[in-house]
């Protein structure tokens, strides 16, 4: 990876269509909204394409970006840096991290794959790359064979996602979790501190205990920190806030219930710590982009 001079105008292409709800569903296009856990694909720039702007994140993104280019250049600024990236080059954006990119100048095309993704909680180690710029964790792939293997985990997370089954999204995020350890063995990261034992405690008490209310200041009293204190850390390590965290995992679990069980939706509200099922239903829809029940129906497996 390079630094350039950066000297461009930040703007979007021509907004594309919407569907008849007024909802972008191309990820590769301006205006789709990434309220998912993972979404993943090919963005295959060609100059003059209709792909060839650019991509203007001023604030960020909730989740994490992963990004690997497969052909071509692309242009990254970062706020305060600015990069090249070529075949190889691998990036990581954390969640709330201002970026912007296109295809470099003199270069006709770019393609790079890329998996955006609202992670585990025991990721946190693997997701702290040690080669950095303005946040942004950078990579080169040392060999064609790397390139290959990794270019191929890409792949499949975005084959695994798009299957027609009920683990679909589970399986895809097994195939992440593979890129991130290797991600992790590049690096040779293993002297490096793991994440606090007691934000791993506080995240396994969390996990325990989705069907119940539990306050920070439970929560810090028993891993034996200061409120603000476990506020802080849990931020530093997980990328998140405690409430928001929790409220990934309650999703995360009502998904695998709605999918795999004949549970009423109410209970499966219940399960997870919404007594009120039109708050679940409300809380449901506005991280998945689907009712409970409209994703129970997509699942094709068990339904009301």
């Amino acid at each position: 990876m390079k630094t350039i001079p950066w000297n461009l105008d930040i703007s979007y292409a021509p907004m594309m269509p919407k569907d008849q709800q007024g909802v972008q569903n191309n990820p590769l296009l301006p205006g789709y909204a990434f309220d998912a856990f993972l979404v993943s694909g090919l963005t295959p720039i060609e100059q003059g394409s209709v792909l060839d702007f650019t991509i203007d994140r001023p604030l960020g993104m909730k989740g994490y970006i992963i990004n690997l280019t497969t052909r071509g250049k692309g242009y990254i600024y970062t706020g305060a840096q600015e990069l090249t990236v070529e075949p190889g080059d691998l990036l990581l954006f954390p969640p709330n991290t201002i970026h912007h990119y296109r295809r470099a100048d003199d270069s006709d095309s770019w393609y790079h794959r890329w998996v955006y993704f609202r992670p585990r909680a025991y990721w946190a180690d693997w997701l702290k790359w040690p080669n950095t710029r303005d946040h942004i964790g950078l990579m080169t792939l040392p060999d064609a064979a790397t390139r290959q293997e990794f270019d191929d985990l890409f792949q499949e997370i975005e084959q695994r996602h798009k299957e027609i089954r009920p683990m679909s999204e589970q399986l895809a995020m097994n195939r992440l979790e593979q890129l991130l350890i290797r991600c992790y063995e590049q690096h040779a990261q293993a002297n490096q501190a793991p994440m606090d034992p007691r934000i791993l405690q506080a995240c396994q008490i969390l996990s325990e205990s989705l069907s119940t209310e539990i306050s920070i200041e439970e929560l810090a009293e028993r891993v034996f920190l200061s409120p603000s204190r476990l506020s802080h850390l849990f931020r530093s390590h997980v990328g998140v806030s405690i409430v928001r965290w929790r409220e990934d995992q309650r999703v995360i679990r009502a998904k695998l219930l709605l999918q795999t069980t004949p549970m009423p939706i109410a209970v499966v509200g219940q399960q997870v710590g919404y007594d009120d099922q039109l708050y679940f239903s409300r809380v449901f829809r506005k991280r998945v982009g689907l009712s409970p029940s409209e994703y129970r129906k997509t699942t094709h497996h068990f339904c009301n």
